[in-house]
């Protein structure tokens, strides 16, 4: 991984070029912003690399909550009356239901002028957010233990239904991104879709006979380092950001095609501190901000003319593998989920 002066050096030269205007005397009312987003090595992320040169520069106060994206979305329809958060950083698929919730606001061109520079796919419509970064869902396994087991790496979500994994693989939850991808994974391999999600269904089930847990949060780096499990569906970027802590893990483009997975930047509607957020998404779009959490957690760049290192770019999710994962219709899945997820619960996940 790029070390951690560079990332804070091409950082500075992002907050540079952002304008957040002159330093003024912090204000705990006027001065504060309020970040909900993802945990784990996002979390770690953004706190090491982004968020103390965005206070230094626009003197402000950030508060970051960490949570998943079900759980941000849920945060902001709570306080939908009154909003206590600025910035949602939330997967695009949730981030399609704020939308209809009316939970979030259009970005402001003026502010936010790296808008031209991002591209298609993480462009959303209306400008209400946008994509800052590229990844995909696959499989994720630990290379150490699958080799002295005689394992052959998983190529396809079946193979994670392997009996040998009885007890060894960390589920996760419909709740959150990753199970929504293995259903829909299952779902095409069954012959099903979006639209006929049955075989979803049969697939996860018996992947799901060899769970030690389902897991909510979107972060199973700690069953992976205590040796609770072995074996996942999970974000690239995630396992990279172990595998790059000295961790034997790899992840897998499967065979039945990996799901594309935006992450995208947000103003809450009525945002109480909206002209920071509006900055604060436009520093996320500048080229050396991009590279900087690229190096940091091992995001794809979202924006026009990025350029990495070889070696980082050859871990991440780059534009043109982005644009050859399967397309999603998240207007179909978002209007069966809490369907899904009551089936879910009933079905998969039980005691």
């Amino acid at each position: 991984m790029t070390p951690r002066s560079l990332t804070t050096g091409l950082l500075a030269g992002a907050f540079a070029l952002t304008s957040c205007g002159a330093p003024v005397a912090p204000s705990a009312a006027k001065n504060s912003l309020v970040i909900a987003g993802y945990g784990g090595s996002y979390e770690e992320a953004f706190k090491k690399s982004v968020i103390p040169e965005f206070e230094k520069t626009c003197s402000c106060k950030v508060t970051y909550i960490a949570g998943s994206s079900t759980d941000t979305v849920a945060k902001l329809k709570a306080q939908q009356a009154s909003p206590q958060i600025d910035v949602a950083l939330i997967d695009d698929g949730v981030q399609n239901q704020a939308v209809e919730a009316g939970l979030l606001a259009k970005l402001d061109p003026k502010a936010v002028t790296n808008l031209p520079d991002v591209i298609d796919i993480a462009r959303l419509p209306g400008d209400i957010g946008v994509g800052f970064s590229l990844n995909a869902t696959g499989l994720a396994y630990n290379t150490e233990y699958y080799k002295k087991n005689g394992l052959q790496p998983p190529k396809r979500l079946a193979d994670l239904a392997d009996a040998k994994l009885k007890g060894k693989l960390v589920m996760p939850s419909i709740t959150q991104t990753y199970g929504l991808g293995a259903l829909l994974m299952a779902a095409k391999v069954g012959g099903g879709s979006e639209s006929a999600i049955d075989p979803g269904f049969d697939g996860v089930k018996k992947v799901a006979a060899n769970a030690v847990t389902f897991d909510t949060t979107a972060d199973v780096s700690s069953y992976f380092l205590q040796g609770q499990a072995v074996a996942t569906i999970w974000g690239n970027s995630r396992v990279q950001t172990l595998a790059g802590k000295g961790f034997p893990i790899a992840f897998v483009y499967p065979e039945e095609g990996a799901l594309p997975l935006i992450a995208t930047v947000n103003v809450v509607n009525k945002a109480p501190h909206a002209d920071l957020g509006q900055k604060f998404v436009n520093l996320l779009l500048e080229p050396s901000s991009q590279k900087a959490l690229a190096a940091a957690a091992f995001n794809g760049p979202a924006v026009k003319g990025v350029t990495l290192d070889p070696a980082l770019a050859a871990k991440v999710v780059g534009q043109d593998r982005a644009g050859r994962l399967r397309k999603l219709d998240w207007t179909v899945i978002n209007k069966n989920r809490s369907a899904w997820t009551e089936r879910w619960n009933k079905e998969i996940e039980i005691s």
